[in-house]
């Protein structure tokens, strides 16, 4: 499937979430290269998300996960002087709900400051683990979703998001340089 025109919010968010289950499903098989199944997981899920017969997953899920997982930077898995970042930092909008807080290094959360976390990710030429892009995709929709923005053309954004819409996923990097 190629990369299908993306008209709204709903489409980028959707095409996004459904590459990263791709890769989600793929990496998980230990698999080095998608195979049809991957393909069709990414294509049932976008068709599903577009045309609301499916959803996105719980941020819950994320929570659980989150407590179950090692005390590591969520960003680069060291495991010392560790302090809560804002995935979405405050500055740009992000609140202090659980959701949107993780782990993160002192070195990863100064650096990251208040940038969108994809700009940061994007600057330091690297690719987040499917986990925190997740995390990120599922805080995006929820946010769009709660201020009735997800049909919005992707021509006409608000300029006052905290978070760039455009700059969610959709070309991932090869298997074998993807973190869970």
């Amino acid at each position: 499937m190629a990369t299908p025109i993306l008209v709204t919010i709903r489409d980028q968010i959707a095409w996004s979430y459904a590459n990263l289950a791709r890769s989600h499903a793929a990496l998980s098989a230990g698999r080095t290269k998608y195979v049809t199944t991957d393909h069709m997981i990414r294509a049932k899920l976008f068709k599903g998300l577009r045309t609301g017969e499916m959803a996105i997953g719980s941020i819950y899920d994320d929570e659980r996960l989150k407590y179950l997982a090692d005390r590591a930077c969520v960003y680069c898995g060291d495991m010392d002087r560790l302090s809560v970042d804002h995935i979405i930092a405050r500055v740009l909008g992000g609140n202090d709900d659980g959701a949107n807080l993780v782990l993160a290094c002192r070195s990863c959360n100064s650096s990251k400051g208040d940038l969108d976390l994809l700009e940061w990710f994007e600057k330091r030429r690297a690719f987040p683990s499917l986990m925190v892009l997740r995390r990120y995709i599922k805080l995006v929709a929820i946010y769009c979703e709660q201020r009735s923005l997800l049909d919005r053309n992707l021509e006409a954004l608000p300029d006052d998001l905290p978070f760039e819409v455009k700059r969610l996923s959709h070309l991932f990097p090869a298997l074998g340089e993807l973190r869970l």
